[in-house]
C-alpha cells in the first residue's frame, strides 16, 4: 500500500462507519512476539503496474498472520538513520516462511523510493508484526471486499487465503482502478472479482466511478449470515464506498474500513 496508513478517522460532518470489531477466531501470534523485530531477506521483485511492484521476502522467524493484517517495516542506513512504515501484507498466511508486500512508488517517499529504485534481491530489512486485528478476515464468514488502487493489497491476501484453503464461504471483490494497466494483480483475478475502471477500459466495458449498480447486486445475493464488508482505499474512496454499501442495505456495524491518504 501507500506509505501513509491509518485506520478510519472521523471527519466533521462525514459518514463514518465503525472501524473496530472483535475478530472472530483467535489470532495465534502473541502481542509479545509481534513486537519483536526480525530480519527478512528480499528474494524477488515483481512489477504489477507502472507504479506498483510486489516485494517478496524470506522471513523464517515470521509467526503467521491473518489476511487483512499489516506489519511494520524498518530500514536502517549506514549512518544509523532509520525509517519505519506500516504496510499491509499481500500474501496469504500459508506462504511457507515468505511474505509479500505490494508498494506504490510514492512521489518523494523515502521508503517506497528505496524499494523501487535501489532494492535488489539479497537486501535485508527488519519487520515486526502482525499488527491490528480489526481488518482481519479469518475466513469464517462471507466477505464482500471493495478496494481501489493499492487498497486492494490486504484484500488480495483474503482472496489468496480463500483460494489456498479451498474455502466454500462466499467471497466477492470489487476493485477500482483508473485503467487496466493500473489494475494491481490484474493477472490473478478470477470469477470472484469485478473490476471497475474510472478513466479507460477495455472495449465494451463501461468507464465510471464505483456506483450503486456495482454494489447493489452483490448485496441482493445475501448469503446465509449476510456479508462482512471490507473497504480499503483513500479517504475519499472509503467514504464513497461505505455510503454505497449502507444505501444498498449493508448494516453499518458490519463494515470494516482501512483508509490512507
Amino acid at each position: 500500500m501507500t506509505e501513509t496508513f491509518a485506520a478510519s478517522a472521523p471527519s466533521a460532518g462525514a459518514f463514518t462507519p465503525l472501524t473496530r470489531f472483535a475478530v472472530p477466531g483467535r489470532i495465534a501470534v502473541s502481542n509479545r512476539a509481534a513486537a519483536v523485530w526480525q530480519t527478512a531477506t528480499l528474494t524477488e521483485i515483481r512489477r504489477e503496474t507502472p507504479h506498483a511492484a510486489t516485494f517478496r521476502f524470506a522471513a523464517p522467524a515470521w509467526a503467521g498472520h491473518l489476511p487483512g493484517q499489516h506489519l511494520m517495516l524498518r530500514l536502517t542506513a549506514a549512518d544509523g538513520y532509520t525509517a519505519q512504515r506500516h504496510y499491509s501484507i499481500a500474501s496469504a498466511p500459508d506462504a511457507d516462511g515468505h511474505l509479500e508486500l505490494t508498494l506504490d512508488h510514492v512521489a518523494g517517499g523515502e521508503v517506497s523510493g528505496w524499494f523501487h529504485t535501489v532494492a535488489k534481491p539479497g537486501d535485508e530489512v527488519e519487520l515486526r508484526g502482525p499488527l491490528s486485528g480489526f481488518f482481519a478476515w479469518p475466513g469464517d464468514r462471507p466477505a464482500l471486499l471493495i478496494g481501489a488502487g493499492s487498497g486492494v493489497v490486504p484484500l488480495m491476501s483474503m482472496v489468496r487465503h480463500h483460494r489456498a484453503r479451498g474455502l466454500d464461504v462466499p467471497l466477492r471483490l470489487l476493485v477500482s482502478a483508473r485503467a487496466p494497466e493500473e489494475l494491481i494483480y490484474g493477472r490473478e483475478y478470477d470469477a470472484e472479482t469485478t473490476p471497475v475502471f474510472t478513466r479507460s477500459a477495455p472495449a465494451g466495458v463501461p468507464v465510471g466511478r464505483l456506483a450503486a449498480e456495482h454494489v447493489a447486486p452483490l448485496l441482493a445475493e445475501r448469503p446465509a449470515g449476510g456479508w462482512e464488508a471490507y473497504v480499503c482505499g483513500s479517504n475519499a474512496f472509503a467514504e464513497h464506498a461505505s455510503r454505497l454499501l449502507v444505501e444498498a442495505g449493508q448494516p453499518v456495524d458490519r463494515i470494516r474500513i482501512e483508509r490512507f491518504g
